[in-house]
């Protein structure tokens, strides 16, 4: 595995480069990004769903192909997407969550180094760490506080409870910082508001201090001033210099908290560029970029030709 950092030359940070534009605010320290994906593809082979059990073959079902995609440190990228398009299948891939039957192919670079299997699995918790899509990855009956501060460590009793004190001042920071209550580490997640379990999965994240968040929409069945506020922490972490990679399919939403947006349809990244392209169709390159700016509120859901001929 070639672990020497990831070089894309020096460049302006304003340039286009690597598939993608950039926001004002996206710098190169390293002269490298912080994620990069290179021609992902991710399929799953199984068996001809239309041929009989006896003479059914195998094949490979792709979910996603050929997708580049960039994060840099610092900012907040939302990967817009249609619910059941396949960006929970590409949050998993990035984490090294695969199935059995999944076939997975590219380059992923994190912070200059090549990744392997091997090196993703160990930086889970140690430098790359995801928020779960749904509040049931809380365990239903175990006390907020133990799961925040997650599974002790050490080959023995004494060793495990000594690193459970250890991290318990970050964990009471932590409540502190993002508004829970100290009362919040003794109770359940029955016993908190869907606003709270949000926060609750956010900080189970920020325990490790990591340098990647990958938020996997964090916001379903919250209102809107639930969600902003959900999504202003993410904000708040991109701002002390780390990278978050928000995956949602609220185009609107993204728009007002991202600092640059990747479209992704039909199984790849479209289109991956500032906020502010999006402040008028002609800024925007690919068609389904400039339809999605059409559909939304504020220009009236103009019925563009481009998504519906584009819709699966």
């Amino acid at each position: 595995m070639n672990k020497e950092p990831l070089r894309h030359g020096p460049h302006h940070d304003s340039e286009f480069h690597h598939h993608h534009s950039h926001a004002a605010t996206s710098a190169h320290p390293g002269e490298h990004h912080l994620l990069a994906i290179e021609d992902l593809s991710v399929g799953f082979e199984m068996y001809e769903p239309d041929a009989s059990y006896f003479s059914a073959g195998k094949i490979i079902a792709p979910v996603v192909h050929d997708l580049n995609l960039s994060v840099h440190k610092g900012e907040v990228l939302a990967l817009v997407g249609a619910s059941g398009s396949g960006k929970t299948v590409l949050a998993d891939a990035i984490m090294g969550f695969w199935q059995p039957n999944e076939i997975v192919s590219g380059t992923i670079w994190f912070d200059g180094e090549r990744l392997d299997a091997g090196r993703i699995q160990a930086l889970r918790g140690n430098g790359l760490s995801m928020v779960p899509q749904s509040v049931s990855n809380l365990d239903p009956l175990m006390p907020i506080g133990r799961q925040v501060i997650g599974a002790p460590r050490g080959a023995t009793r004494r060793e495990r409870r000594a690193s459970l004190e250890e991290r318990r001042p970050r964990m009471r920071s932590l409540f502190a910082q993002y508004g829970l209550g100290a009362d919040v580490e003794c109770m359940y997640p029955h016993e908190l508001s869907g606003g709270m379990l949000r926060r609750v999965l956010l900080l189970c994240a920020l325990m490790d201090d990591p340098r990647l968040i990958i938020a996997d929409e964090p916001t379903p069945g919250l209102d809107l001033d639930l969600a902003l506020r959900a999504i202003g922490d993410l904000r708040r972490f991109a701002d002390a210099g780390g990278g978050v990679l928000l995956i949602t399919h609220d185009i609107e939403l993204a728009l007002r908290c991202a600092d640059r947006v990747a479209i992704f349809h039909a199984g790849t990244v479209v289109e991956e560029t500032s906020t502010a392209s999006f402040a008028s169709p002609d800024r925007l390159d690919h068609s389904f970029s400039k339809a999605l700016w059409h559909a939304l509120p504020e220009h009236d859901f103009f019925n563009s030709p481009d998504i519906s001929s584009k819709r699966r």
